[in-house]
């Protein structure tokens, strides 16, 4: 019997050490190893632990960099159709309060011929039928982009403007746009 007891003994320790052992374990992280009944605990991560790290990180960068760049473009496009703001103002108060539409080009009394207009905007230009005209000095987003009034409440439509009627949308983005349509605001790109 006492053979018994001595195992029955024995078996309840154990278990009753790796009990305290194993909630530590999966709790904390830590690496632990019972060598002949002496606990040892290993602080600190292995090479490739911190090579997995490093990995996970480079790839994140990789994916991060180009779609904060092109938000960054995005954002200083931004600026360009803002400024082109005060000349929607002009045009369409020009289509329902005036008699006749401008006979020469830059009539709307918005325009900034010489530049620069701001710091990512070169000029901004009408013509007779209020298309505006913005150049844009953003860099790898350099070029023109055009506003056209229209009647038609379609999306995307340029429908010319009767004198006495309002302006239903702006199509922005449309013929004589030479920005790439991906630095172009939503609003933009139809």
């Amino acid at each position: 019997m006492r053979f018994f007891d001595f195992g029955i003994t024995f078996a309840i320790l154990t278990f009753d050490r790796l009990f305290k052992v194993l909630p530590k374990i999966f709790l904390t992280g830590e690496k632990i190893m019972l060598n002949k009944g002496i606990k040892q605990v290993q602080k600190g991560f292995t090479l490739i632990e911190l090579m997995i790290v490093i990995a996970i990180i480079g790839i994140l960068a990789a994916v991060a960099l180009p779609a904060y760049q092109d938000y960054t473009i995005r954002a200083k496009m931004s600026e360009v159709i803002l400024a082109a703001s005060a000349c929607r103002t002009s045009v369409t108060e020009g289509y329902q309060s005036r008699n006749a539409l401008p006979t020469v080009v830059n009539d709307w009394g918005c325009e900034v011929v010489t530049g620069p207009a701001s710091i990512y905007v070169n000029t901004i230009t009408t013509s007779t039928t209020g298309t505006i005209t913005v150049v844009s000095t953003v860099p790898n987003a350099a070029g023109n982009i055009t506003l056209q009034p229209s009647s038609s409440t379609t999306a995307g439509t340029v429908t010319a403007v009767a004198l006495g009627n309002q302006v239903a949308q702006w199509v922005c983005g449309g013929a004589g746009t030479t920005v790439n349509s991906n630095y172009l605001p939503g609003s933009c790109r139809g």
